[in-house]
């Protein structure tokens, strides 16, 4: 697809944000065009999970009932330590028409999301990347690999390394883990129920295992390690689940799927907006992966800030646009500061520490007002 000298929107990356902005837009009838650096397929499953406050949103823009006849309806979150269950949090009391968690690979939310661009008469110019990006007082000009484009405005949702925040000049403050993260897909007999997603303590790491759709034997790895090779084998995840898995309870894995490693970095933008340069998804935040959360709150701030720019377009005042940083920026800072919180909590190493935390977590996770609150947490309901 060739590129228009105009458009009223221009968005960078068209991941699940990108999309998500791009879907709100084409729904208001406001001239837009999306861009990504990749080949189309060129994605892979990466974030998983969708909790209930995405799925409300993703409701609206009518794709939530397509993402689950692909996913697995998830309805409890537990916390363990070897065979001691520390924290059973159900997600079946919450006020919501989706009182569970949805597992469904990125890669197939993303195909969802693009089928229903399409059907609302937009698509993906691909592959183009943004190269510099100028604005002033009447609008902004992007220069990519495959030409120029003059926009009114601009949506940075281009992930962590985002081009887009670097030229607007805006900063992205924070730190990084000192461990490697394990991202994996494998095929493995698990003992524990496939209608919970677990999360695991042990002094060598944090390690998150969730059911894939598909056959019962695929599921989700997400496992902090001291250093990790860059693509982990059967014997590397293995070896995790060995050591860090319910006890007593022997775990096999025959297949993996696809896998990777990563570093994490705990980092939000200083500011959402730079004049006409605005930011949504990993490009404003980016934090641990415990949680599960930074797509789903990627997600959500696309949907708020594009249907803000079809407003603005459509001729409200540009000061609309305040309300944008106003109202997500301390949804991430709070997602951020939760997901360090867990990410520290579950790595201590000292026993007397550990001790200490599992006996003050099975007695806090045991009142129904706790519970109560981790699950609205974990589900973004607040942000709504």
């Amino acid at each position: 697809m060739n590129l228009p000298a105009r458009t009223d929107v221009l968005i960078s990356g068209a991941g699940p944000a990108g999309l998500a902005a791009a879907i709100a837009l084409a729904e208001a009838g406001i001239d837009f065009v999306l861009l990504d650096r990749q080949a189309e397929g060129a994605n892979t499953s990466r974030a998983c999970v969708i909790h209930a406050r995405t799925l409300e949103v993703l409701a609206e823009l009518g794709v939530t009932e397509r993402l689950k006849e692909l996913g697995v309806v998830v309805p409890t979150f537990t916390v363990r330590d070897g065979a001691t269950v520390l924290a059973r949090v159900p997600f079946g009391g919450l006020p919501t028409a989706y009182p569970y968690t949805l597992m469904v690979p990125q890669d197939r939310t993303e195909a969802v999301l693009l089928q229903r661009l399409r059907e609302a008469g937009g698509d993906v110019h691909r592959p183009y990347e943004v190269t510099a990006v100028a604005g002033d007082d009447t609008g902004v000009t992007v220069t990519t690999t495959g030409g120029t484009v003059r926009a009114k405005y601009v949506i940075g949702a281009d992930g962590m390394h985002s081009t887009v925040r670097d030229q607007a000049g805006i900063g992205f403050t924070g730190a990084s883990y000192g461990e490697s993260f394990v991202l994996a897909d494998v095929r493995m007999s698990w003992p524990l129920d496939r209608e919970e997603v677990s999360l695991h303590l042990s002094p060598e790491g944090v390690t998150v295992v969730a059911p894939l759709p598909g056959a019962d034997d695929r599921y989700r790895l997400v496992a902090t390690v001291a250093s990790a090779v860059e693509k982990p084998g059967i014997e590397d995840i293995q070896s995790i689940v060995d050591n860090r898995g319910p006890e007593g309870a022997r775990s096999r894995v025959t297949e993996v799927l696809w896998s990777s490693r990563f570093r994490v970095h705990h980092r939000v933008a200083d500011r959402y907006r730079a004049g006409r340069i605005l930011l949504a998804g990993d490009a404003a935040h980016v934090h641990s992966p415990a949680g599960g959360q930074g797509m789903n709150t990627g997600i959500q701030d696309a949907v708020v800030l594009g249907r803000l720019l079809a407003r603005v377009v459509a001729g409200s005042p540009d000061t609309l646009l305040d309300t944008y940083e106003q109202t997500r920026r301390p949804v991430a800072t709070g997602v951020v500061a939760f997901t360090d919180r867990m990410t520290r909590l579950a790595t201590l190493r000292p026993r007397p520490a550990r001790l200490l935390r599992n006996t003050v977590m099975k007695l806090a996770f045991g009142l129904p007002p706790v519970r109560s609150k981790m699950a609205y947490q974990l589900a973004e309901l607040a942000a709504r």
